[in-house]
């Protein structure tokens, strides 16, 4: 098979070598007396950038643990202490790094200790594990509250920028207002500063920003034919600023992969020549097999045209409205639903799996995630096929890179570029 694999993107190198740079000078920052937090994906990172305290988000850190086999080193350290080392890994990762005696030999110099943990608490087993946080000295966490709407609708995203309250719900929203005022009067007392709204009004306006860029890449990406990026490209790509959110630098970065698409979409760039099949990844990044991707792209023509990560940045943050710290709340009330409860996420991934042309999909299914089942269901009986592969995706202790990658090859031979409708090479 004839293919072409274009260069790497720029804005994908320039964001990994930002964060390294980033992530080098809070290093300098705590060894010198200055302090960060320590923050879950989707918790309202905004409040703490309206205070100027830097922050790593979590799953970030396991990521890069994992891409660089430092995972099982932290797991073993968890489980060192009696605590289980098979069990929300994703979150205990990052809890091993507390405990590591030798940080400058770990993944990018380790990590530093934080003085705050935010996290919000999707399960039991979730809290559990941020309470062992709490108990470490010097450590404060800050749980917040996982509501639940028991009245959702399922068709949300065009809506949601605008209509979040309805959306929503009031009450859950009251709720999340209530526990940032809590965490306010908490950062104020920590940092001897008075909240400014004024200054989380321009984060959020340029939050905003960020996710129309993203919005607009999705978008042009998902009507590319052939497809010009690599799924890991556009996963550093875009991710990268999401940590970054709220600033000029993460709403610039988001602009120049608009626009660095859109050029390889002009000029006709592809990944795969012929491309054979259009493929959709639903679920969290196989961080420590990244070539996965790639290795499809290059043996069988089978492209990744789609992730969660640019599609959840482009439908999931925008939030306008004249009261930020309400429409803060609102940003990561209902996140979690989006990507895991039906009918929201279901309908969602159905939503983009049309909107992207995909031939079939491949669905990583995890330990902790809820509605996995119903995500496949809906997206087969839209008539898309699906194979379900379960691996813990930053846990690679189990995994067996022949056997999964095999089971998804069978699975596109026989039930995606068997299908009359797929272009055969």
């Amino acid at each position: 098979m004839s293919r072409h694999r274009g260069d790497r993107l720029t804005a994908a190198g320039d964001a990994v070598a930002y964060q390294r740079e980033w992530f080098r000078g809070l290093q300098e920052h705590v060894a010198n007396g200055g302090r960060f937090a320590l923050v879950n994906a989707d918790t309202p990172h905004e409040l703490l950038r309206a205070f100027d305290i830097p922050y790593v988000v979590n799953q970030w850190w396991s990521s890069i643990a994992a891409s660089r086999s430092g995972a099982q080193r932290y797991l073993d350290l968890v489980a060192e202490r009696g605590l289980p080392r098979d069990s929300e890994q994703y979150n205990a990762i990052g809890l091993g790094s507390v405990f590591d005696s030798d940080p400058a030999t770990a993944p990018w110099g380790g990590l530093p200790r934080p003085f705050l943990v935010l996290g919000d608490i999707t399960g039991d087993v979730t809290r559990k594990v941020f309470d062992v946080w709490g108990e470490q000295e010097g450590i404060t966490f800050f749980p917040l509250e996982n509501s639940a709407e028991p009245e959702m609708d399922g068709e949300w995203w065009d809506a949601l920028p605008h209509d979040w309250e309805r959306l929503t719900g009031s009450h859950r929203i009251d709720l999340m207002v209530d526990e940032l005022r809590e965490l306010i009067v908490f950062l104020e007392e920590e940092t001897g500063t008075r909240f400014d709204p004024s200054r989380l009004a321009e984060i959020m306006a340029l939050g905003n920003e960020q996710a129309e860029w993203n919005r607009r890449t999705r978008d042009l990406l998902a009507s590319a034919v052939p497809c010009p990026v690599s799924v890991n490209d556009s996963i550093s790509s875009v991710m990268v600023p999401q940590w970054h959110r709220g600033t000029e630098w993460g709403r610039d970065a988001a602009e120049q992969l608009y626009r660095e698409v859109e050029a390889r979409v002009e000029s006709g760039s592809a990944l795969a020549n012929p491309e054979r099949a259009r493929l959709m990844w639903v679920g969290r990044g196989l961080w420590f097999d990244l070539g996965f991707y790639r290795h499809f792209e290059q043996e069988y023509g089978a492209v990744f045209v789609w992730s969660m990560y640019l599609a959840i940045a482009a439908d999931g943050y925008l939030r306008y409205g004249d009261d930020p710290l309400r429409a803060l709340a609102a940003r990561f009330v209902g996140f979690h639903e989006h990507l895991y409860v039906p009918p929201m996420s279901a309908e969602w991934y159905v939503h983009q799996a049309r909107q992207h042309g995909v031939d079939g999909v491949v669905h990583l299914v995890s330990d902790d995630p809820r509605g996995n089942w119903a995500t496949t269901r809906a997206l087969e009986a839209a008539g898309i096929p699906v194979i379900e592969v379960h691996a813990d995706n930053a846990d690679d202790s189990s995994y067996d890179v022949d056997e999964f990658r095999g089971r998804v090859a069978t699975w596109l031979t026989k039930s995606v570029l068997s299908s009359d409708n797929v272009e055969q090479s």
